[in-house]
Formats: structure tokens, sequence, C-alpha cells
């Protein structure tokens, strides 16, 4: 759902690129979500219209659009969402576990369309002998890296990110109702808040993370 990545302002062609890649992989992540519910024995994703890869069933015109917009511009890290993907837990199969394979479907797409795009990549610089700076090895650059990102952050456990849903799972016993309480009512701003101490104090927690698996997937496909 979510997706903190930064984009060089400068570059409106850079910028525009950037955000195409943030579109393509947030609806194939929100597919993913409707696709597993699907399975699963749930239609009310595919009753809204969403269970499809067309961007515009996924679109929020602010944390598709707006929002992305203004921090690609402003080289702030572009923080994007799509439309959360409805669904039924007490429609799904295997119990409590059914609402956490919905979830994570979202995040291991995003593992796998990195994979995928990576090995695009490596076929288009080996076969075609693009430059960097060519605008296909751009996008497919981008698209790795921001599904990348996408499936770490959204693999955090602080609601409302997909993680939520395995702890919520995990956390059953009454001791831990309010800690779960807590991070249900105070998890965005948490979220928030670690976003904006890892760019404005140069803290890394975030951004250290995500450029170190990003160099480890370039690194394993041979880039």
């Amino acid at each position: 759902m979510y997706c903190p990545i930064t984009v060089n302002p400068v570059n409106i062609v850079f910028v525009l690129v950037a955000l195409a890649a943030l579109l393509i992989s947030l609806s194939t992540h929100e597919y993913c979500h409707a696709l597993v519910s699907y399975v699963l024995g749930d239609r009310t994703a595919q009753r809204s219209g969403r269970l499809t890869l067309n961007p515009i069933a996924h679109i929020d015109p602010i944390g598709t659009v707006l929002i992305p917009l203004i921090g690609a511009l402003s080289g702030f890290p572009v923080i994007g969402w799509a439309k959360p993907v409805p669904f039924n837990p007490y429609n799904l199969k295997y119990g409590k576990w059914g609402p956490v394979l919905v979830a994570l479907a979202g995040p291991v797409s995003n593992f796998a369309m990195a994979g995928i795009y990576l090995a695009l990549l490596r076929l288009v610089i080996a076969f075609l002998s693009l430059s960097p700076t060519n605008l296909l090895v751009l996008f497919l650059t981008l698209l790795v890296m921001v599904n990348v990102v996408l499936g770490i952050f959204n693999f955090i456990p602080v609601p409302p990110l997909d993680g939520s849903k395995l702890l919520h799972a995990l956390m059953t016993a009454p001791k831990y109702r309010g800690t779960l309480i807590w991070l249900e009512t105070r998890g965005p701003l948490v979220i928030m808040l670690i976003i904006f101490a890892d760019y404005f104090l140069n803290l890394h927690i975030l951004s250290g993370l995500f450029n170190a698996a990003i160099n480890a997937v370039f690194r394993l496909g041979g880039l």
C-alpha cells in the first residue's frame, strides 16, 4: 500500500518515470490482495471492481497522485498509497490466517515482480546494449527499486501496513490486547515520524535498509 522512495526533483522526465513505476507497482500490489481474497472465497474485491491490473481502479487521488507528485518535485521521499482493497474476513478460508494471506500477498507480489523486472533489465542490457540513461533501462531499474521498497516497507508489522495482519494473528493472547490497540491508534503516526526522522535528521533508519536491500538485489542479479 505504501511506498517511500526518493527521486531527483531536477529531472522532470525522471520524476514522471518514477511516478509511473510507482503506479504500476501499487496496482500490482493491490490486485494481488484482491486475487488472493477471491481465491480464498471472498468476492468483495471482485464486486468492487478491484480484481484488475488496471491502475485506474486502484488510484487514490491524494495518495497515488497528489502526495507522490509533491514529494517527487520537492525532493522529499515519495510516500504513496492506493485505495485499500476491501474484503470480508469472515468469507475467507483458514480462519485467522485468511486475512494474513490476503495482506501478505501484496508485498510478496512486489518481491516477485522485482525479480521479474530485474530479469528483464538484464536481458535489455545484454541484448540491446542500451546505456544506463536510456528510458527503458531507467524505467526497469526504477520498477525493481520501487517493488523492493514497497515489499519491505509493507512487511513492517505496524498498522495500517500489511505486516500488521501477521502480528494480529500471532498476538492473540489477551495480554497483547493493549499493545495491539496502541498500534492500531498510533501506528500511522509512528510510521510518519520514522519517515520524517529518517529524512530530516539523517537517521537512515529506513533509507539504510532500503538501500542495502536494493544493492543486494542488483548484486544478486549481476548488475
